[in-house]
């Protein structure tokens, strides 16, 4: 006669098996970073703890349960310690820097999309539509997803057919859209920040611009 699992047990299987999904479903991986990034201090540390405790249990590489929490960890203590917990061998280099789509709509809008890798078959999405003299209509970024899900030159985004663009022109665009949006005496939408890096160097003509 089998033997039921304990509770426990149960609970610590249906644990692990969620930490698994994380390296393969974004879904799963925004959840745990959205419900991390909700927690208190002890209770991320405790978090953290559980993953010490089972990742010995988990079948895939550990970069896919912390990277979501070191996605909104400040901490710098805690951001050390995901990375020691993560180890060096564990970091997977991403195999293709990012890269830039855009299109433009029948109005003369343009949309652009920025798909940079992040770890394992995870990218980001940063997206948006402007127009170069009145800043941005629209900012959307999505922080995990599936590399197969993200969008590929000839795909119809926005009612808009996207095709390839040198990723240094998307940014010098974006660069002129965002003083166009400043010059409206509008906020900056949040979701550029996330890709703030990227517009460090615009181009001096931009920057000088009046």
């Amino acid at each position: 006669m089998a033997v039921e699992p304990a509770p426990e047990e149960r609970a610590v299987a249906a644990w692990c098996q969620w930490l698994e999904a994380l390296a393969t479903d974004a879904q799963a991986a925004l959840s745990a970073s959205l419900a991390y990034e909700q927690l208190e201090g002890s209770l991320r540390d405790g978090w953290l703890d559980a993953l010490i405790q089972d990742r010995h249990r988990i079948q895939v590489p550990l970069i896919a349960v912390y990277a979501p929490l070191l996605a909104v960890e400040k901490d710098p203590e805690r951001r050390a310690r995901i990375h020691a917990s993560i180890g060096p061998a564990e970091w997977a280099v991403p195999c293709a820097s990012a890269r830039a789509l855009w299109g433009r709509t029948a109005q003369s809008r343009r949309v652009g999309v920025i798909i940079s890798p992040l770890y394992l078959d995870f990218v980001q999405v940063l997206s948006c539509s402007w127009q170069a003299k009145q800043g941005f209509d629209w900012v959307r970024h999505e922080p995990f997803l599936e590399r197969t899900r993200a969008p590929g030159p000839g795909s119809l985004f926005e009612g808009v057919r996207l095709e390839s663009t040198p990723l240094r022109g998307m940014i010098d665009e974006l660069s002129y859209a965002i003083l166009a949006h400043q010059r409206q005496g509008l906020p900056l939408p949040e979701e550029l920040r996330t890709h703030a890096s990227l517009f460090h160097a615009r181009p001096a003509s931009a920057a000088h611009a009046t």
